[in-house]
């Protein structure tokens, strides 16, 4: 029997939103809050625990060169603290806030496309665990 959903990329679904099984229904209710199931397929969220992944990734490519930016302002051209505060505080939201719901799409999508769950210990014939 021949699958009704072939394997789609994380990448094209998971970013855009969509469902990881069939690329039509839609992975959020909100901005980042995961839909139970899928309103095309059927297909149950509950395997999805992206974690604090997104906010990880957010951290790392977002807050970082903010800090940086910061830190340049201060150092090269002593900027007072309302400018640092109206130079910094919106390239931090604009830098940190978009990002987060393709991240966490592409994360629940490519969990669902590599079957990745929770790891578990396996015992080997003579009771050991392996």
């Amino acid at each position: 029997m021949e699958d009704p959903y072939p394997p789609l990329s994380p990448l094209k679904t998971g970013v855009r939103g969509l469902c990881p099984r069939c690329g039509r229904g839609h992975l959020f209710n909100g901005f980042l809050t995961l839909r139970k199931e899928c309103e095309v397929c059927s297909l149950d969220y509950s395997f999805a625990d992206p974690a604090d992944g997104p906010a990880f990734f957010v951290i790392c490519f977002a807050c970082i060169p903010t800090v940086l930016l910061s830190v340049w302002l201060a150092v090269a051209h002593q900027a007072s603290i309302w400018t640092q505060i109206f130079v910094t505080g919106p390239f931090m939201i604009l830098t940190c806030i978009p990002p987060l719901r393709p991240l966490k799409g592409w994360l629940v999508a490519s969990q669902y496309f590599y079957k990745a769950e929770e790891g578990k210990l396996s015992r080997g014939d003579d009771g050991s665990q392996e």
